[in-house]
């Protein structure tokens, strides 16, 4: 398939879907969240991720339009890996993003130290006078040196700060109160920008608590455990070392103190922060789940869990609709995943959904659209061989006009009798045959006056008319009359197959090709005739009138069946014309069919590679399911409006006019009929769980045992969600000793199947179970949260020791001035 036909059908799959969670027409609810919300990304390395984050909540929450994002980078384009060289996101990085409809991440133009994309999204790039291009053995160290070395880079922080706490307060009316506002900061462990977290985040803090009440931040660690190629060992040491900083930021004896707040004169205040843990809460996600499986995402997956989990936190709680049942509570989660030594338990998060596969829903219907359509294209009418012919201007009717318009009438012959003759007498001539007499009485000028005057301007005539197309124009011409009758119908008739038109037309050639040769036969067999033979009448003694006489039987005799055989040749070349043009019309005619049975192939392969993606079961019978779905529907429409609405000027119109443009044409017509007539109709809006049920029985006969219940689908449902919401990351021990769970589902407060999940295994789980209830008939969600663990529990952990250990008995350093006598050592 063409790659711009295949970028089309992905746009319009991901606009439909977007369309569906974004406005809200398959009853989608959308959630608001309380408080005024920044998320902010520190490093290269998370470019991705905001654009992902913000498409998300733009689409989920209805005052998504409200929350600020804010990148500190530097000056250089895009990611860099922990050591120090260009990254390439692995393919599929911008998933999420894509999938709700979002723009690129695109923050500007780049070497300016602040950038604002809108309203939203700003990013600050550090003036830092640190290469983060190449590799160093101090890279993490000179990060910090330099930060603090800089003139302008606390500076332009502490006013981008206050721009991003300005826009923030514009948003005002979006939120229920502004007495808190909700932090949000995302990292990667191996990025050399986390090195300034405490410096970002007390400075964010301060800023903003100038204008709240209450700060309240949260950490995102993005870990990445999938095997690196490239800088696999500086990437375990610079995340491990990160790592241990952590510890030491949410150890209980965490203090820090700086000149960070910079006023317009220069003068700096400092900040302190009392001995107490730095975050709220601290997530680590990884790109691997608990289960060693590598997320098909990587770790920018993660994007829908951090927006989930700030949700959670933050959600606005309706009178009419108070959240659910076992709410979340954040002092509850925490207490609990702290160990009984006090220290601080660290959390992760693993997301599932099952919804209405959208994409591949309207891939499908769009395929059986087309395929109905060109179903229609591609019948063929009841005709007979002479109407067929006729289409085209090939039959005997239309052959004998056309060549009778191309000969000359009877008077032009009766002129040649006026042609001066030779002296000859009768007597001379009687005992010759006619050819003879008439080269004794004209020589050549008889011959020479019909060839230029009746033979010469009929071929001309013939030739003009293979020149105009008069095959092609024919069929034109006729397809006016018969819209129904385009290139499928061409190809087919211009074939050379048993049965097709151009057969029958090459019969007539051989036909006419034996007539010609009949009357050619005949014509010779008369001018072997003998004078003295010919029935004309003589008269006595009146030699000149006997001459005469010969003359007109003459004309009669040899020049009326050449102008006969002059008919027959030019039939003849005309058929040849017809028979090369038909020749031209079929590899056109042929040519536009492929074209339009390779779009039908196309959308098939399509809809059915969208379908797989979605999974092998919420993906399951979309093909058949929606075959069915669009035949009723497109029935429906035929009876009510007409078999030939599609074929209105306002839908498909003349499709066989819209094929010779091209496939891009006819998908763009398509695409907006699919939108306007079968997308948008009722069969399209039931229920995630009727439609996943009805969509799971389509190939099941009536009677079947194997037809799904309801119950069964909701079983299924319940284990499929639970069975991909695998907690993000990789801890040693599977069953470490603190660990601590809870569960929740998003989902419509109405649905049989959320009534189900509340209850199921109520009496043997052992996992705090909480309902958010959402309008929402578009899917379910879950989002399991797990805490407890130690940083030195997690393989990640374990895995980067042995790097770490190397780089710095290398001499690499890894941490700033100071810090490293002030960690614990490792575990």
């Amino acid at each position: 398939m063409a790659a711009v036909i295949k970028r089309k059908l992905e746009q319009f799959a991901a606009s439909y879907a977007a369309e569906q969670e974004r406005q809200g027409s398959l009853a989608d609810g959308r959630s608001s969240i309380h408080y005024p919300a920044l998320f902010l990304f520190v490093g290269d390395s998370v470019s991705p991720a905001l654009p992902a984050v913000r498409a998300i909540n733009r689409v989920k929450w209805d005052n998504g339009d409200g929350v600020a994002y804010l990148q500190v980078g530097t000056d250089h384009q895009g990611g860099t890996d922990a050591g120090g060289k260009q990254e390439e996101h692995e393919p599929g990085v911008y998933g999420a993003h894509e999938r709700y409809g979002a723009g690129g991440a695109g923050f500007g133009e780049l070497g300016k130290s602040e950038v604002f994309e809108d309203g939203q999204v700003i990013r600050y790039a550090l003036p830092l006078n640190v290469n983060t291009g190449q590799s160093s053995k101090t890279l993490r160290r000179d990060v910090h040196r330099a930060f603090h070395a800089s003139n302008g880079a606390l500076a332009g922080l502490n006013r981008t700060l206050r721009k991003v706490s300005n826009r923030i307060a514009e948003f005002g009316r979006l939120y229920s109160s502004f007495d808190r506002i909700y932090v949000t900061v995302i990292t990667r462990a191996d990025d050399p920008l986390n090195v300034l977290l405490p410096e970002l985040v007390k400075l964010t803090e301060t800023i903003l608590g100038q204008s709240f009440k209450s700060v309240q931040t949260d950490l995102h660690v993005l870990v990445s455990e999938m095997e690196q190629v490239e800088s696999y060992g500086y990437a375990s040491a610079a995340s491990l070392a990160f790592l241990r900083e952590l510890d030491y930021m949410q150890s209980s004896e965490f203090a820090y103190s700086g000149n960070l707040l910079v006023t317009e004169d220069g003068i700096s205040i400092p900040v302190v922060h009392p001995a107490s843990p730095l975050f709220d809460l601290v997530y680590v996600l990884s790109d691997k789940n608990e289960r060693g499986t590598g997320v098909p995402g990587g770790w920018i997956d993660n994007a829908e869990m951090i927006c989930r989990i700030c949700l959670l936190k933050n959600r606005k709680q309706d009178a009419d609709n108070p959240g659910g049942k076992n709410a979340y509570n954040n002092t509850s989660f925490k207490n609990n995943i702290r160990t009984a030594t006090a220290r601080h338990g660290y959390a992760s998060a693993g997301f599932a959904e099952v919804r209405r596969p959208n994409k591949p829903i309207a891939l499908a219907v769009l395929y059986h659209l087309y395929r109905y359509l060109l179903g229609r294209m591609r019948q063929e009418p009841d005709w007979s061989m002479k109407e067929k012919l006729a289409f085209f201007g090939a039959d005997a009717a239309a052959l004998e006009r056309k060549t009778l318009g191309m000969l000359p009438g009877e008077d032009l012959i009766e002129g040649m009798s006026g042609i001066m003759t030779h002296n000859v007498g009768f007597s001379d001539l009687k005992p010759l045959s006619l050819r003879e007499a008439e080269k004794a009485l004209y020589g050549q000028g008889a011959e020479a006056y019909f060839r230029e005057n009746v033979a010469r301007p009929a071929e001309e005539r013939v030739r003009q008319r293979g020149k105009e197309g008069s095959l092609l124009r024919q069929a034109e011409a006729s397809r006016s009359e018969h819209p129904d009758i385009g290139y499928f119908q061409w190809a087919s008739w211009s074939g050379s197959g048993e049965g097709s038109v151009r057969e029958a037309l090459l019969a007539l050639i051989r036909d006419k090709s034996l007539q010609l040769d009949a009357a050619r036969a005949l014509l010779e067999q008369r001018q072997q005739e003998r004078v003295e033979d010919q029935p004309f009448k003589r008269a006595l003694f009146r030699d000149k009138q006997n001459v005469r006489n010969l003359i007109d039987c003459l004309l009669e005799k040899v020049y009326l069946p050449k102008i006969e055989l002059l008919r027959l040749e030019s039939e003849l070349q005309l058929l040849r014309m017809y028979d090369a043009e038909m020749e031209q019309l079929h590899a056109f005619s042929r040519s536009v069919t492929e074209r339009l049975a390779q779009l039908e192939a196309g959308l098939r392969d399509a809809a059915e590679e969208s379908a797989a993606a979605a999974d092998d079961y919420i993906g399951q019978n979309v093909m058949e399911y929606y075959g069915k779905v669009t035949e009723a529907l497109v029935a429906e429409l035929e009876a009510s409006r007409g078999r030939d609405i599609w074929f209105e000027d306002r839908y498909m119109g003349d499709m066989n006019k819209l094929a010779a443009e091209g496939n891009e044409a006819v998908l763009e017509r398509l695409m907006a009929v699919s939108r306007t007539l079968l997308l948008s109709a009722e069969p399209l809006r039931m229920p995630f769980e009727e439609e996943l049920l009805q969509r799971a029985n389509v190939t099941i006969a009536y009677g079947d045992k194997n037809v799904l219940t309801r119950d069964d689908l909701f079983l299924k449902l319940y284990r499929t969600l639970e069975d991909q919401a695998v907690i993000r990351v990789r801890v040693f021990d599977y069953t470490q000793e603190h660990r601590y769970e809870e569960k929740y589902f998003f989902g419509d407060s109405n649905s049989a199947f959320m009534d189900y999940a509340a209850h199921a295994e109520e009496t043997s789980r052992i996992y705090k179970l909480g309902v958010v209830y959402e309008e929402r008939s578009s899917g379910v969600e879950k989002l399991n949260l797990m805490g407890g663990f130690h940083l030195e529990d997690l393989m990640v952990y374990r895995n980067a020791r042995v790097y770490y250990d190397s780089y710095a008995a290398n001499g690499y350093e890894l941490h700033p001035d100071g810090l490293a006598d002030k960690l614990e050592p490792l575990h």
